[in-house]
């Protein structure tokens, strides 16, 4: 169960390698979560991931869970919650797609899209039901500042995070007053591995302050949060900025 803070004493990552994932769990593992489940494609990365939580004071297993296979996910996800009760599921799964390749090639277009949308609206029907039952619990979904509207330069990873991003809206609508607390989180430009050598989107941000927003979040019991916060400003400018003129931006 959660303590009166917010933050909680069990966490299931699914992506299990994520940085950003693994800064949120290592942040809540400094505040009081004790048990950790890391869910991912098993993998020398998934057990490397798992010892560096082992090393700070956390009881960290590992489930085998891959985003493009729904079919799995009810029995994975359901020997996690048959160990206990599950305080916080976090999505850190997804991925980025390379925008150019993607439009010559339309299967790995959609690759992106079942990655990124498709497995998480399996996952999440199945976490949501399990939290439910349980009765309490907080599902955080990694979402992204490109869900908000479509750019050039990303439009198959945006459209994506797009769809995404409305699921979990209105998985949360649904789950209001069951006691499953839903939370949409929308990070700018991240520097991670994954991002390395892209073009930088400011305002950047980090894992580590993605983690300390997630942590605020928890506490306030949010719907929604930014990272950085300024995003939120700037997405409400940008969001209503007509067509022809926001084709012209260097975005």
């Amino acid at each position: 169960m959660k303590d009166a803070s917010g933050l909680p004493h069990s966490l299931l990552v699914l992506g299990g390698t994520s940085e950003i994932g693994l800064s949120v769990a290592r942040r809540l593992i400094a505040r009081r979560t004790h048990t950790v489940w890391l869910a991912g494609r098993p993998s020398p990365a998934l057990e490397r991931s798992a010892q560096e939580l082992r090393a700070l004071g956390a009881d960290v297993r590992t489930v085998a869970f891959d985003a493009l296979d729904p079919a799995s996910h009810e029995t994975a996800l359901g020997k996690v919650f048959a160990e206990g009760a599950v305080d916080m599921v976090l999505f850190a799964f997804g991925v980025l797609g390379d925008q150019a390749r993607d439009e010559r090639e339309p299967v790995d277009a959609v690759r992106v899209v079942q990655t990124n949308f498709t497995g998480a609206v399996s996952a999440g029907l199945v976490a949501a039901r399990a939290l439910q039952t349980q009765g309490h619990g907080s599902l955080v979904v990694l979402s992204s500042v490109a869900a908000e509207r479509a750019r050039r330069a990303d439009f198959i990873y945006g459209s994506s995070k797009a769809g995404l991003d409305a699921f979990t809206q209105g998985l949360g609508d649904a789950l209001h007053g069951t006691g499953v607390h839903v939370m949409v989180v929308r990070p700018g430009f991240v520097r991670t591995k994954a991002t390395a050598g892209r073009v930088e989107t400011p305002p950047a941000t980090t894992p580590e302050a993605v983690a300390t927003a997630v942590e605020l979040g928890l506490r306030r019991r949010s719907e929604t949060v930014w990272v950085p916060g300024v995003l939120r400003v700037l997405m409400s400018a940008l969001r209503h900025l007509p067509r022809s003129a926001f084709r012209r931006l260097p975005l």
